[in-house]
């Protein structure tokens, strides 16, 4: 009877137990049935905290005043009263310093300078930062932006570090600029001309031109020589198609024109 009773109860669900494991202790002579355990879920570990996920960081940019008309002075102080040190050209990039009174502070020819902060003659331009070498490098080529261009100027030194008589500021034509920010931005020794240059450092492809790289061009004069003797141009490459060089005029950056391109030959890095 008992038998009979408890075969109801378990197929009406009424224990919450599993019937094997009570099955197993189920006594042979009919007695009692025993209890099984009370069965609780595990105990879980709490989940472990996490970190929200880190924000890409913004990549940090240089500013520059980039020049909306021709023949804009480059003034000696933060007006139009003071001498002009030079004037310079539409799309022509320059070193962005403090603004104030309606006017940037720059550099120009090795000198602090000032510019017009009117939206009608310039506005500012941001490129991407490299390695600190490259900014070294061109910071070094800020400061003499304004130059004139003199082929054939005094190096620094002969290749080797070594100091050379008559050598000037104030005269850069490409190779001797290039010679003169690398000493200085970051110790580095390039040798004296285009066609010497072209053999230090590493080869860069065109595809993965990186603001710092020397950029080497042939020439009106060069291109229908052979071999190394096609090299006659250098520039700084600073990124979004921009050159610090100088070349004919005086050193500036602007961009690569679609002429200088189909002049160009290889680019090598430094660092």
């Amino acid at each position: 009877m008992k038998k009979q009773f408890l075969s109801l109860l378990l197929a009406a669900g009424l224990f919450a137990f599993p019937l094997a494991a009570c099955a197993e202790n189920a006594p042979k002579d009919g007695g009692n049935v025993p209890q099984c355990p009370e069965q609780t879920a595990p105990e879980l570990d709490p989940p472990a905290a996490t970190e929200p996920p880190a924000m890409p960081e913004e990549p940090a940019v240089a500013t520059y005043v980039s020049v909306l008309a021709n023949g804009l002075n480059v003034r000696t102080g933060a007006g139009t009263s003071y001498a002009s040190l030079g004037q310079v050209e539409k799309g022509v990039l320059l070193a962005r310093g403090a603004q104030r009174d309606g006017w940037f502070e720059t550099q120009f020819r090795n000198r602090k300078a000032y510019v017009s902060a009117d939206p009608r003659f310039t506005a500012l331009t941001t490129l991407e930062e490299g390695c600190d070498e490259a900014e070294r490098v061109i910071a070094q080529g800020l400061k003499v932006l304004g130059t004139p261009y003199v082929y054939g100027a005094i190096r620094l030194h002969d290749g080797t570090g070594r100091k050379l008589s008559g050598f000037s500021e104030d005269r850069f034509d490409c190779s001797s600029l290039m010679q003169y920010i690398f000493y200085f931005g970051a110790d580095i020794l390039l040798d004296m001309n285009t066609r010497t240059q072209i053999r230090q450092g590493r080869h860069v492809e065109q595809s993965e031109l990186r603001r710092g790289d020397l950029m080497f061009f042939t020439n009106d004069a060069r291109r229908g020589n052979a071999g190394i003797e096609r090299v006659g141009h250098v520039a700084l490459y600073l990124g979004d198609n921009y050159i610090l060089h100088t070349a004919s005029d005086y050193a500036k950056i602007e961009q690569i024109s679609a002429k200088r391109w189909s002049y160009f030959l290889e680019a090598r890095r430094m660092f």
